[in-house]
């Protein structure tokens, strides 16, 4: 996620704005009251911010483990 010039505009959110807004439509499902469309359209964009935070961590663990990896100076 570093290329911020192709991707789209998801793809710019950072690790703590997706979580911030996943935490948001978890909400608004589990409160209830919504339409089944609407219910489905969250639901959706939960997957999709939970693939972005995904992605976001995934990378964190690569560094950590290429830091790792490196030779003590």
């Amino acid at each position: 996620m570093t290329d911020d010039t192709k991707a789209g505009p998801d793809e710019r959110l950072s690790y703590e704005q997706a979580r911030a807004e996943l935490a948001s439509v978890v909400e608004r499902l589990e409160a209830g009251g919504t339409s089944l469309e609407e219910s489905l359209s969250l639901w959706e964009r939960g997957e999709a911010l939970a693939v972005i935070c995904q992605r976001w961590l995934d990378g964190a663990r690569a560094r950590i483990d290429a830091a790792r990896q490196e030779p003590a100076s």
